[in-house]
């Protein structure tokens, strides 16, 4: 009995206490909003017995912020509201949470334009800014198109401030009909931002105006896994009706995350289409109003770098059949300009 309390008591002297559970305590946030319609907020996180920070800015964008002070910059035009969510950790792993609303105002001109063509030449689309996809491609771009692509003055030009890419019936290299698509790949590409296209789009059943955008890794994991955004697309079969979609693996070919709005004069008056691209959604445009909204995330393949594409296309699975009086057909573009 004697031994057994005599080992009681030597096991009792050398164990060690659990570590306290520390809880953090007393979150305060404190935001200020820039009046600059920059969408710039400064947060300031503190709590007792808090070692680090996480921000949830109301948007789908989360951050941590080990010292509990970070600055955000909202990017959605126009004067929103969102709700802040701040989590506080311990040493212990515990945490405490809290929340403040705040109303932020983005205005356009806080944007940069980081590139831009405003088409004030005369002729041949600038070489420095742009090249070309020249040919039928494979199957006829994989679409079963019906023109040539070519790099030719006919098909692609600059007048009066505007660019003009025309489709034209005629025999060229074995196809029935030549047109221009223009690509940025080699020369612009950009990670995040807005797309504002200025646009008048071809009249004429069988035509099928694009202004795109495809991965520029396309080289290297080929399509559709390079990820595809059309800003615009249009068919003169359809006309009016303008699509803006996303093609990815599993949503490719005939079965994009897609809509459709019907406009008015799409192909008598210049229309503004555009997107705002960013970590968290990809949100598309006409004339300034949001037609749909695709939330962005790690799983789909739209946070790399892209290049832009401007063509006319003819016939084809989407373009469908070309009016047999077709003779030719442009679509005209005031400008395009990428802004951060």
């Amino acid at each position: 009995m004697l031994a057994v309390m005599i080992l009681f008591m030597a096991c009792s002297k050398t164990s060690t206490p659990p570590p306290a559970v520390i809880t953090p305590s007393n979150l305060v946030i404190k935001a200020t909003v820039s009046q600059d319609g920059t969408g710039s907020v400064d947060f300031k996180a503190t709590a007792e017995n808090a070692v680090s920070y996480k921000f949830e800015f109301g948007n789908g964008d989360i951050k941590d912020a080990p010292s509990g002070i970070i600055t955000y910059k909202y990017t959605k035009q126009g004067t929103l509201t969102y709700t802040v969510k701040v989590t506080a950790y311990s040493t212990s792993g515990k945490t405490v949470s809290a929340t403040t609303d705040i109303t932020v105002t983005v205005s356009s001109s806080s944007l940069t334009i980081t590139w831009s063509d405003e088409f004030s030449n005369t002729g041949l689309p600038d070489v420095n800014k742009w090249a070309y996809d020249i040919g039928t491609g494979s199957g006829g771009w994989g679409n079963n198109e019906l023109q040539y692509y070519t790099n030719r003055l006919e098909n692609a030009f600059c007048e009066n401030g505007v660019l003009k890419i025309k489709a034209i019936k005629e025999n060229y290299a074995g196809s029935a009909y030549t047109s221009a698509r223009l690509v940025t790949r080699g020369k612009f590409d950009f990670k995040y931002g807005r797309v504002e296209v200025r646009a008048k789009l071809p009249a004429g059943v069988g035509t099928w105006p694009a202004v795109w955008m495809l991965g520029t890794n396309i080289s290297t994991v080929g399509w559709p896994a390079c990820g595809e955004i059309d800003i615009m697309e249009h068919r003169g079969s359809d006309i009016n009706k303008i699509h803006t979609s996303l093609h990815y693996p599993g949503r490719s070919g005939g079965n994009p995350v897609t809509n459709t709005i019907v406009i008015s004069n799409a192909t008598t008056e210049f229309h503004l289409y555009r997107v705002d691209w960013s970590s968290t959604s990809i949100e598309f445009y006409i004339d300034n109003q949001v037609v749909f909204t695709v939330a962005n995330t790690s799983s789909i393949p739209f946070n790399h770098s892209f290049y832009l594409l401007m063509n006319v296309a003819m016939g084809g699975n989407f373009g469908g059949s070309v009016d047999p009086a077709f003779s030719n057909a442009m679509m005209e573009v005031d400008y395009i300009r990428v802004y951060n």
